[in-house]
């Protein structure tokens, strides 16, 4: 083991004894599972680090390995943990996330928590809607529209290809703006005079197809966040998208309330 993964295991010793305790109502498992989810999150084990081996943690807590198995295999389905056979379990690098509460642009909702944001442009073109794209402007099949397809970066790492169509008097308009460093509802809103209201959306997990998995930088068959956003000014459509996220990378979070 090397010297920093001693020093993490140290910590953890320090905070073990006092966190885990037989006579808890709570199960052992889930007080070992919270204690090493704290540890995860206080940064004692960083993002790709490597987490004491089963033999020294059943050291540390005095418990079975079947006890530690299972306050892994709850840290694994979190996503807070990774397996590796042979190697033993890592800390897994967090996930970017974004509040559908509010309607917001990705560099918006990204910019607060002080991520990097900027985008590559694939392709800016007229073309003829499709029956999806007819259907959510009120069109005409094969009538005109501008369609901007870009490969979205989080911190410099690539995190969604979004294929975004718009009126051809909105898209011929924003072709000509910086569309690498700003986001598109900034533009619409601040440049264009468009009151943004709401958006009608829906989610879907599907998988990398052979172009997806290349700009993505991920494998062909791997698991993305695909989102359907049909967004409005007012009563009038004006930007209908299917945005690709990469399911390793990026979550979205809702609330929702009982009343």
């Amino acid at each position: 083991m090397s010297p920093s993964s001693k020093s993490q295991l140290n910590r953890a010793d320090e905070n073990a004894a006092g966190g885990v305790t037989a006579i808890s109502p709570v199960p052992l498992h889930t007080q070992i599972r919270e204690v090493l989810r704290r540890q995860i999150l206080d940064g004692t084990y960083p993002p790709h680090s490597q987490m004491p081996s089963e033999s020294q943690m059943m050291n540390s807590f005095g418990v079975s390995r079947i006890t530690i198995r299972q306050a892994l295999g709850d840290l694994q389905k979190e996503g807070l943990i990774f397996k590796v056979m042979g190697k033993g379990s890592f800390v897994a690098k967090p996930k970017a996330f974004q509040s559908l509460s509010r309607l917001q642009g990705f560099g918006e909702a990204m910019s607060p928590s002080g991520y990097e944001t900027y985008s590559l442009l694939l392709s800016a073109r007229e073309v003829e809607a499709s029956a999806v794209v007819a259907q959510r402007f009120s069109i005409k099949s094969g009538a005109q529209v501008f369609e901007i397809q870009r490969l979205r970066y989080l911190n410099r790492e690539p995190i969604s290809v979004d294929v975004s169509y718009f009126p051809l008097e909105i898209g011929r308009r924003l072709i000509q703006e910086d569309l690498a460093a700003r986001d598109i509802f900034v533009i619409l809103e601040n440049d264009f005079g468009l009151n943004l209201t709401h958006a009608d959306l829906q989610l879907e997990a599907i998988c990398a197809d052979e172009s997806l998995a290349r700009h993505l930088d991920i494998s062909e068959g791997a698991p993305l966040l695909r989102m359907e956003r049909m967004t409005y000014a007012g009563d009038t459509p004006v930007d209908f998208e299917f945005l690709y996220y990469r399911g390793d990378a990026f979550q979205y979070r809702l609330r929702i309330d009982r009343t």
